[in-house]
């Protein structure tokens, strides 16, 4: 049976209203009697709700975090760091996975608004506003994170990801690259890493592979392995792949092991994120890395000082990200 006020007022001997001042910490009470009260609230294991906390007009210490895909090694690491730089300041943070789609990304918004969350930080696609429009026009702090919405004024932590895949380019093409497939979903943040990429093939004067093409549907990795056989079984085929995370780098190699083709002598493969998983497959992956301990300590530290008045100098961070050079390469 759950806890309530009464039965701490009844058990500590003392009215209800004496409870709720030693909960919300005002009023004239006795040391004494808080003490007493304090130790029966222990006793009964209470936790006052956070519905009823808020609408007293008190903070809940808690954060809404929208996810797009907890599958995702780099979305899971990026949920951690927030939560555990979140944790350090007494803030809780209820995680919410979208699967990118713009209907739970209203639902979960709707939800956590209900539930009085005192800030956004939203992770997911977020291809359709109305949800951002939503937490702005209700004046509810938000941070966007791995993306930039430059048309809003909200606060934003964002990987380079353009620079990231300018490094990537870089990298294939001083190994002597120049047939390279990729593999993404049409995501904002891939599509800036790809304009990154074409951006060095023409400022090195490569022409786009007459065969290249950017699979841009390939989600999961079951779909990375089917697409880089594909890739693998053309005529023309590329002698390296860049993936846009890590997770669809994983499926290239095990398509082209599949193949038996040796990594990184007959293709050399690139990944994104710099997740746990590059260090785990085989050959170690080389992959664009983002700062994922600093770009959710960076959130929390947006969020929790707009929720407290605190004003913040720079609103849009944006971190560069580095070339972890591995065996695939």
């Amino acid at each position: 049976m759950k806890v309530t006020i009464y039965d701490i007022a009844e058990k500590a001997g003392v009215s209800i209203a004496t409870v709720s001042k030693v909960i919300n910490n005002k009023g004239r009470i006795s040391v004494e009697t808080r003490e007493n009260v304090l130790a029966v609230m222990k006793e009964l294991n209470y936790r006052p709700s956070i519905i009823a906390t808020a609408l007293t007009g008190k903070n809940t210490n808690t954060l809404g975090l929208l996810i797009p895909d907890l599958a995702n090694p780099f979305f899971a690491e990026l949920a951690r760091s927030i939560e555990d730089s979140a944790k350090d300041l007494d803030y809780n943070v209820v995680i919410c996975n979208t699967d990118y789609s713009s209907v739970k990304e209203s639902e979960y918004i709707d939800l956590l608004i209900q539930k009085q969350v005192d800030g956004f930080i939203l992770a997911s696609g977020f291809e359709q506003m109305k949800p951002v429009e939503t937490l702005i026009e209700r004046n509810i702090p938000v941070v966007i994170v791995a993306r930039e919405l430059p048309e809003f004024a909200v606060m934003s932590v964002a990987n380079d990801d353009y620079y990231g895949g300018y490094l990537a380019a870089q990298h294939l093409v001083e190994q002597g690259h120049q047939y390279i497939g990729i593999l993404g979903r049409d995501l904002w943040s891939n599509r800036e890493r790809i304009r990154g990429f074409n951006t060095y093939l023409e400022e090195q004067e490569i022409p786009l592979w007459p065969n290249f093409k950017y699979i841009e549907g390939v989600e999961h990795v079951e779909e990375a392995i089917k697409e880089t056989r594909r890739l693998l079984s053309d005529a023309k085929r590329p002698t390296a792949i860049f993936a846009c995370n890590d997770l669809l780098a994983a499926g290239a190699i095990r398509a082209a092991r599949d193949l038996d083709f040796e990594i990184p002598e007959d293709l050399a493969i690139v990944g994104y994120d710099d997740t746990s998983i590059a260090t785990i497959v085989q050959p170690t992956l080389t992959s664009v890395a983002q700062p994922i301990p600093e770009i959710g300590a960076a959130c929390i530290s947006l969020i929790v000082n707009k929720i407290q008045g605190i004003p913040v100098q720079n609103k849009n961070l944006k971190f560069n990200p580095t070339l972890m050079i591995r065996q695939s390469t």
